[in-house]
């Protein structure tokens, strides 16, 4: 039985496959890594190895004091996405790049992530209808903004995210009525 000596074999699975491998980083960092990223593939020349290099993001309409603002959200905050043949070399690119603390996978080895689950990805984030953000939630008050019941103050009772509806318990006549208005009606008190 022979014994391998320290650095003689390596942990890392090499692949001649391109595959998209979810790469950990500091949050809030992800488009700056992203960047450094490119710059070391580039001066390294890299480019026949690792292809592609992805935020996951989506569109989102916030809602804030009454008025819609688009923002970008990250999907995976502290995550991005990197399509690449693995390799020692591919990976240690990666790896040492600046604000990257490693690759997801067991252990030492990166786990490429399934077909299906990158088609899920690029899916949600191509997204022709942006999601809704709202501030407020159930059980906390807010003041009706605009319609027959602009400047009442209410609680809101349900939320309906699919059709950007809220349901708000107005207090009229002495007895709480529900009343069902745009997200947009309403403001977080």
């Amino acid at each position: 039985m022979a014994v391998s000596q320290v650095g003689e074999e390596s942990p890392l699975a090499v692949s001649r496959e391109r595959a998209w491998y979810i790469v950990h980083c500091y949050a809030g960092s992800e488009h700056k890594v992203k960047h450094s990223l490119e710059q070391r593939i580039a001066s390294l020349g890299m480019q026949r190895k690792i292809f592609n290099i992805v935020v996951p993001e989506e569109e989102e309409i916030e809602l804030r004091e009454g008025k819609k603002r688009p923002v970008r959200r990250r999907i995976y905050p502290g995550y991005i996405l990197v399509e690449m043949i693995m390799d020692e070399d591919s990976w240690a690119v990666v790896r040492f790049t600046p604000g990257v603390t490693g690759f997801v996978g067991m252990g030492n080895q990166p786990t490429p992530l399934r077909p299906e689950e990158v088609q899920a990805i690029f899916k949600r984030m191509e997204s022709k209808a942006p999601r809704i953000r709202v501030t407020f939630k159930p059980g906390q008050k807010v003041r009706i903004t605009e319609g027959p019941f602009a400047d009442f103050v209410g609680i809101v009772d349900e939320i309906d995210l699919d059709k950007a509806k809220v349901r708000v318990l107005v207090s009229f006549f002495g007895r709480e009525t529900p009343v069902e208005l745009d997200f947009t009606q309403v403001e977080k008190i």
